[in-house]
C-alpha cells in the first residue's frame, strides 16, 4: 500500500528560481516577490494545500559563470536580485498555524555562534516550526564578496562543516539545560545560573569558549535538512541530516542514491528510515491532461535559454557559452555544485545529454522531473516516482508563481486527501507540534541516537 507523502514547496526569494524566463508569463506575480504580501500569500497558500514547509533555497553570491559575466543572470532575475529568506519568516508565520520553514544558510560563511542565535530565535518565534537545510555552498562569486581569493576546495569544506555541526550541537544541546529559564518573580532570578554552562569549543576550524547567546527553542536543535548528493556530501548527510533533499531527473537516478542513503544509515547502526528523503518535482496542473499538456505547452513560450546556461553555470562552474549545441555534455569536477554536472552525464547512462537537451530541459523546472496532468494524473505520477524511487515525499516547484502553487493546492491536494495521502486539514486553532514531530512523527527533539543528540545535558 502506498504510504503518505509528505510535501514542501521548493522556493526562493528571487524573480526566477528553477524556470528562467516564466516570470513574463501573463498569470506570473513575481513581480511583488519583494513585498511581504506575496511571502504571507503564499504561505497562507500553502498551509491550505497541506504542505508540511516552505523550503526557501538561498545563496550568498551571484550567478557570474556563463559568459564570463552576469549579464545574463542581471537580464533573466536568474536568482538575482536576491531577498534574505531569515528576515520574512516571522510574519509568514504569524498568518500560518502549522506550516514549516526550512531556510538555507551557509556553514562556510555564517558565523556558527550568531547563526545558532539566529535559529533559536526563530524556532521560539514559530514555535518549533522551523529548520535549518545546511549547505557549504558553491560560489567562486561568494568567496570572493566575503574575503576569500576563491572558495574553498569541495571537500574541505565539508571538513569545516562537521566540526560546524559539533560547534552547534553544543550550543542547542549542551549550554541551557531544560528549565534554565524560570522567570521567577519571588527569588528575583530570570535564568538559573547553575543551568547554563560554557561550550568551551577549540577546534581546527572554531573557536567557541562561552555559553549561547540565546536559550533553544522548542526543537533545540532546529529540523536539520541537507541537499548533498556528491559522496562526500552524501557522508555528510548520513552523519546529520533528518532529511535529504534530492533533484534527479531519472527515477533509476534518484532510486540509486535513495539506496545509497538507507544503506548507509544501516552501516551506521541506525534504521534504514531514519532520514526522511524528498525529491523535486515541478507540477502544471489542469482540470484535465490535454489542459494540463496545453498550459505546459504555453509555457516553452516564454523559457529563456541564456538564462538556462547561466543557471547552469553558477550550479556547475562550468560555461557552456561557444559550445557545439549538439555536441555531447562531458563530466568535469569542478569545486561547485557536484552533483548538478553529474546528473546530466556520468549518472545519467541511459542517454546522451548534449548542450541543447540540457538547455532546453533545464528552462522549465530546473534538474528535476516536471508532471503535467489532472490531479488524478499528477498524484499517479507522484506515487509512481515514491514507489519506484523509494522516497518519502516530494519538494514542489513552480514553474510560473505562484500560479502553481496554487494550482496545486487547489487541485491536486484534495485528491491526495481523497486518496489518503494527504491529512486531512486540521480545524482552525488545532496545532500538529514542531516541524520536526510532522516531518518524523516523533518527538520535537533530536532522537536519541542522532549525532547531536549526545551533546545534550
Amino acid at each position: 500500500m502506498t504510504r503518505p507523502l509528505l510535501l514542501n514547496a521548493f522556493d526562493m526569494m528571487v524573480p526566477v528560481h528553477q524556470s528562467p524566463g516564466l516570470w513574463r508569463h501573463p498569470e506570473s506575480g513575481v513581480s511583488g516577490f519583494d513585498t511581504l504580501e506575496y511571502w504571507t500569500g503564499m504561505a497562507r497558500t500553502l498551509e491550505r494545500g497541506g504542505f508540511a514547509s516552505l523550503f526557501l533555497a538561498d545563496i550568498p553570491g551571484v550567478y557570474d559563470v556563463y559568459r564570463d559575466s552576469t549579464d545574463a543572470t542581471l537580464r533573466g532575475g536568474v536568482q538575482v536580485p536576491l531577498l534574505d529568506p531569515l528576515v520574512v519568516v516571522p510574519a509568514m508565520a504569524a498568518v500560518t498555524e502549522r506550516l514549516g520553514f526550512g531556510i538555507t544558510a551557509s556553514v562556510t560563511y555564517e558565523a556558527p555562534y550568531l547563526l545558532a542565535r539566529t535559529f533559536a530565535t526563530l524556532d521560539h518565534l514559530t514555535r518549533g516550526r522551523i529548520a535549518w537545510n545546511v549547505v557549504t555552498s558553491y560560489q567562486d562569486s561568494a568567496a570572493r564578496n566575503l574575503g576569500m581569493d576563491q572558495q574553498i576546495p569541495h571537500d574541505e569544506r565539508y571538513d569545516r562543516a562537521d566540526e560546524y555541526l559539533e560547534v552547534m550541537y553544543k550550543l542547542f544541546e549542551g549550554s541551557f539545560e531544560e528549565g534554565a529559564v524560570v522567570a521567577d518573580r519571588e527569588r528575583g532570578v530570570f535564568v538559573d545560573p547553575e543551568k547554563v554552562h560554557p561550550v568551551g569549543h577549540r577546534g581546527t576550524f572554531f573557536s567557541v569558549p562561552d555559553q549561547a547567546l540565546t536559550h533553544p527553542g522548542p526543537q533545540g536543535t532546529p529540523f536539520l535538512f541537507q541537499a548533498g548528493a556528491s559522496k562526500r556530501g552524501q557522508d555528510f548527510a548520513l552523519d546529520h541530516a533528518e532529511a535529504i533533499f534530492l533533484i534527479g531527473n531519472t527515477t533509476s537516478l534518484v532510486r540509486q542514491w535513495v539506496d545509497g542513503i538507507r544503506a548507509g544509515l544501516a552501516e551506521r547502526g541506525r534504521a534504514r528510515d531514519a532520514i526522511r528523503i524528498f525529491t523535486m518535482a515541478t507540477v502544471v496542473v489542469a482540470d484535465t491532461d490535454e489542459e494540463a499538456q496545453a498550459r505546459f505547452d504555453g509555457y516553452r513560450e516564454f523559457v529563456d535559454i541564456d538564462g538556462a546556461l547561466a543557471l547552469f553555470g553558477g550550479w556547475t562552474g562550468v560555461d557552456l557559452d561557444g559550445s557545439d549545441p549538439d555536441a555531447p555534455l562531458e563530466y568535469i569536477k569542478t569545486e561547485a555544485n557536484q552533483s548538478a554536472l553529474a546528473a546530466f552525464t556520468k549518472l545519467s547512462p541511459d542517454r546522451t545529454w548534449t548542450v541543447r537537451d540540457l538547455a532546453e530541459f533545464i528552462a522549465i523546472g530546473g534538474r528535476g522531473p516536471v508532471i503535467a496532468g489532472s490531479p488524478q494524473t499528477v498524484v499517479d505520477e507522484l506515487i509512481r516516482w515514491q514507489e519506484a524511487t523509494d522516497v518519502d515525499g516530494f519538494n514542489i516547484s513552480a514553474a510560473v508563481r505562484p500560479a502553481d502553487l496554487e494550482r496545486f493546492s487547489d487541485l491536486v491536494s484534495p485528491e491526495l486527501r481523497r486518496r489518503g495521502l494527504l491529512p486531512a486539514e486540521p480545524a482552525e486553532g488545532a496545532g500538529v507540534g514542531t516541524l520536526r514531530e510532522v516531518i518524523l512523527g516523533d518527538g520535537p527533539r533530536l532522537a536519541d541516537d542522532h549525532r547531536g543528540a549526545a551533546f545534550r545535558r
